[in-house]
């Protein structure tokens, strides 16, 4: 049996479905912005793309901690 996805990651099937956008296409999107803090990301993704708080604060926190995992 699998387990069920936990944090960040089990908001991805939604905001795909809702937004059209393959996740990964989401994180290029963060990675290729100037911005760099948190919020200022999750604020950017809202106003410039429409997502509300709770996806934009998943791909940003996921896409945060990735990158600081390298």
């Amino acid at each position: 049996m699998t387990e069920a996805v936990k944090g960040p990651a089990s908001y991805f099937p939604s905001i795909e479905k809702k937004h059209g956008r393959p996740i990964p296409e989401w994180k290029d999107l963060i990675r290729s912005s100037p911005l760099t803090k948190h919020m200022e990301l999750v604020s950017w993704l809202k106003e410039e793309h429409g997502l509300g708080h709770g996806h934009a604060n998943a791909l940003v926190a996921h896409t945060l901690a990735e990158d600081s995992a390298e």
